[in-house]
C-alpha cells in the first residue's frame, strides 16, 4: 500500500488549490478524483465565476476574500495565465434587500470601495440594463470574474511541478483512521497518509462523516445567449461588467460576452434536488430556461433569446448556506472543505492555503472559525 504525507480527495477547485499549496510546502501529495481534471461533473466548470470583495453573504468572509485576491494574482504570476478579470460587478435590487444592504454593510465594515447609484444613473452608464425606479445599485469596481477551468488547471500545474501526483479515474469509497494516520479506500485499492484533506464536492455528505451537519445537492443550469447583430459590442467584455440582480422572482447573475457562446446568465436561487450526482439529468429544463428569459426580458431586453449554449452544475448546500471549512470535529488528522453552497469558488485560492495550514500545522491564521465543521 502506497503511503503519502497527505491525500487530497477531490481535485476540483478546492482540491487542486490544496494540492498546490501542500506540494509547494514540500509535502508528498496524492490527489484523487473519479473524473479528469477540470471536468464538468461537479461545481468547478462553466467558463466563469463572479468574484467580489463587498460580500453581502456576511462581512466575516471579507478577510478571506482579500487574501484570495492576492493568491489569485500570485497564481497568475506563477503560471503566466490570466485568471482574474476586474471588470467591476453591478449588484441591483431593493434597497432593503439582503443583496444591496448586505453589500453595503460589508463595504462599510471593511472600508471597501463601492459606489451607489440610482437606477437612472446606472442605466445611463450601462444602457443595456433595465432597473426598476425604486431599486438601488451598488457598483464594486474591483469585482469581476475568474476563468474557472483555467484556475483549476493552473493550481494543478503548480502542484505537479512541485511533485504532487494527481490521479483521475479513481473513485474514493471510504476512509478510516488507522493509528495516527488515515487509510483511504478506492476502487484502485487502498492508500495511506498521515493526513487527509476532503474536498469531495457533491459527494461530500457520504464522505465527511459529520451526521450533525447534513449536506444536500442542487442541480443548477447555466445559459448562454448571443446578442443580436444590432447590439454588437454592447454586451462584450470591457463594456459590460459582471452583474447580479435581486428580484422578487429570484436572484439572477451573469457575465459579459467572452466568446461565441455569448452572455452567460444563471439563477442562484431555486434548483432541483439531486439524489445521485452520477445520474444527473443534463438536459435543458424548459421551466428554468423560461425563468432566465423572463429575467432577460425585464432587465436585459436588448440581449434577446438566442440561446447558444447550456450546462449544468451542482451546488452542495450546507444547512445555513455557509461553508464547511476546518478540521474534522472527531479526527484532527482530517481537514474538510465542503458545502460551499454555490458561492465558494472565488475563495479556492485561499481555501487551498487554509487546508495546507490545517493539514501540516493543525491550525491556520485565517479567520475561519465561523465556518467550523463543529458548528451545529
Amino acid at each position: 500500500m502506497q503511503t503519502f504525507d497527505v491525500i487530497v480527495v477531490g481535485t476540483g477547485g478546492m482540491g487542486t488549490a490544496a494540492a498546490c499549496q501542500l506540494a509547494r510546502r514540500g509535502g508528498r501529495v496524492l490527489g484523487l478524483d473519479r473524473f479528469p481534471l477540470a471536468h464538468d461533473r461537479g461545481s468547478s466548470h462553466g467558463q466563469t465565476r463572479l468574484i467580489r470583495q463587498a460580500y453581502y453573504e456576511h462581512p466575516d468572509y471579507v478577510p478571506l476574500l482579500l487574501r484570495a485576491y492576492e493568491s489569485w494574482r500570485e497564481l497568475e504570476a506563477a503560471t503566466g495565465r490570466r485568471l482574474l478579470v476586474e471588470s467591476g460587478v453591478v449588484m441591483a435590487g431593493p434597497p432593503g434587500g439582503a443583496v444591496v444592504s448586505g453589500t453595503l454593510v460589508s463595504a462599510r465594515t471593511h472600508g471597501l470601495r463601492v459606489e451607489t447609484l440610482g437606477p437612472a444613473e446606472a442605466e445611463a452608464r450601462w444602457p443595456v440594463f433595465r432597473i426598476p425606479g425604486d431599486w438601488q445599485v451598488v457598483h464594486e469596481p474591483q469585482g469581476g470574474y475568474l476563468f474557472v477551468e483555467d484556475c483549476v488547471r493552473a493550481h494543478a500545474d503548480v502542484a505537479a511541478a512541485h511533485g504532487a501526483e494527481l490521479r483521475s479515474g479513481v473513485a474514493v469509497h471510504d476512509w478510516r483512521i488507522v493509528g495516527d494516520g488515515v487509510v483511504v479506500e478506492t476502487d484502485a485499492g487502498p492508500c495511506a497518509a498521515a493526513k487527509l484533506v476532503l474536498c469531495p464536492g457533491p459527494w461530500a455528505d457520504e464522505l465527511l462523516k459529520l451526521p450533525h451537519l447534513p449536506l444536500t445537492v442542487l442541480r443548477k443550469s447555466l445559459f448562454w445567449y448571443e446578442p443580436p447583430a444590432n447590439q454588437e459590442g454592447s454586451f462584450d467584455a470591457g463594456r459590460l461588467p459582471g452583474f447580479a440582480f435581486d428580484t422578487p422572482a429570484g436572484f439572477f447573475y451573469g457575465f459579459p460576452r467572452l466568446d461565441e457562446r455569448g452572455v452567460k446568465i444563471a439563477e442562484h436561487t431555486g434548483g432541483r434536488p439531486v439524489s445521485d450526482p452520477l445520474a444527473l439529468d443534463r438536459s435543458v429544463d424548459p421551466v428554468e430556461q423560461a425563468r432566465i428569459e423572463e429575467w432577460i426580458a425585464a432587465h436585459l431586453p436588448g440581449l434577446g433569446h438566442d440561446r447558444r449554449h447550456h450546462a449544468t452544475c451542482l451546488y452542495t448546500m450546507s444547512p445555513d448556506a455557509h461553508f464547511v471549512l476546518g478540521l474534522h470535529s472527531d479526527h484532527p488528522q482530517v481537514a474538510i472543505a465542503a458545502g460551499f453552497s454555490g458561492h465558494g469558488f472565488k475563495f479556492a485560492s485561499v481555501v487551498g492555503e487554509v487546508l495546507a495550514d490545517l493539514a501540516l500545522d493543525g491550525r491556520t491564521s485565517q479567520p475561519i472559525g465561523f465556518l467550523s465543521p463543529s458548528r451545529t
